[in-house]
C-alpha cells in the first residue's frame, strides 16, 4: 500500500474500547508493525465549540440543533482527514479512538444514514476497517460505573438511555457491515479477533495492489 491502513474503533460507553486499543497496539508493535494511535476528540481543534452545542442539545433536545452538532463533527473529521491522517507514515497502521460510526450510538434524533451522508459529502476519510466494540448493555454499564472517571458522558444520563445507545449502535453495525467485536470475555480474546481481522484486511489490500488490471 502507498498509504497508511486506517482502522477506526467505535462503540458505546464502557465497552472496553480504550483497553482494547492499547492491547491491539502492543500486539501489532510486537509483530514489527508501525502503529499510530490517534483519538478523534484530542485531534479535533473545534471540539470545545461543538461540546458547547452538545450541552445545549442535552438540555433542549431539538432536531436542528442535533443536525448542527453532526455537521460540526463531520467538519472536524474533514479537517482531521486533511491535516492529521495525511501526515502519517505510508507504511503505518492508524488506530483511531472513535470516528463517525460513534454517531450511531450517541445521536438520538437525526438518522444515522443522514449523518453518514454528511461525512461522505465532506470527503471524510473512510476507514479500511470499521471495528464496532460492543457488550451487553448491563455489562458495559457496570464497567463504566466501576471506572475512576465513571460513565464520563455528556449525553447519557441513565441505564435506559445506555441500553438504547447500545441497541442503536448494533443495528447500525449490522446495516453497514462493520466488523463487530464482542468484548465480554478476556481482553486477549477480543484483541486476537481484531488483530486477525486487521491482518486479513492487509492481505486483501496487498493482493488487490499487486493484481494486474483486467
Amino acid at each position: 500500500m502507498t498509504r497508511p491502513l486506517f482502522v477506526a474503533l467505535d462503540g458505546p460507553k464502557g465497552v472496553g474500547k480504550t483497553s482494547l486499543l492499547e492491547a491491539i497496539t502492543e500486539v501489532l508493535r510486537a509483530d514489527n508493525q508501525k502503529v499510530i494511535r490517534l483519538c478523534e476528540k484530542k485531534s479535533d481543534p473545534f471540539r470545545g465549540e461543538t461540546m458547547h452545542l452538545v450541552n445545549r442539545l442535552v438540555r433542549h433536545p431539538d432536531r436542528d440543533l442535533e443536525l448542527d452538532v453532526c455537521q460540526r463533527l463531520a467538519d472536524s473529521r474533514r479537517w482531521i482527514s486533511q491535516h492529521v491522517l495525511t501526515k502519517q507514515p505510508a507504511d503505518s497502521i492508524i488506530l483511531i479512538d472513535r470516528w463517525y460510526p460513534s454517531d450511531a450510538a450517541f445521536r438520538r434524533i437525526v438518522p444515522f444514514a443522514e449523518i453518514l451522508q454528511l461525512n461522505i459529502d465532506r470527503n471524510v476519510q473512510v476507514p479500511d476497517l470499521h471495528v464496532g466494540v460492543v457488550t451487553a448493555a448491563d455489562i458495559s454499564w457496570e464497567r463504566a460505573g466501576a471506572r475512576r472517571r465513571g460513565l464520563s458522558s455528556t449525553v447519557l444520563r441513565g441505564l435506559e438511555e445506555h441500553v438504547a445507545c447500545t441497541e442503536a449502535f448494533e443495528v447500525a453495525a449490522a446495516d453497514q457491515g462493520w466488523f463487530l467485536c464482542r468484548n465480554e470475555g478476556t481482553i486477549e480474546e477480543a484483541t486476537g479477533r481484531v488483530v486477525g481481522e486487521i491482518n486479513r484486511v492487509i492481505r486483501r489490500l496487498h493482493v488487490r495492489s499487486v493484481s494486474p488490471p483486467c
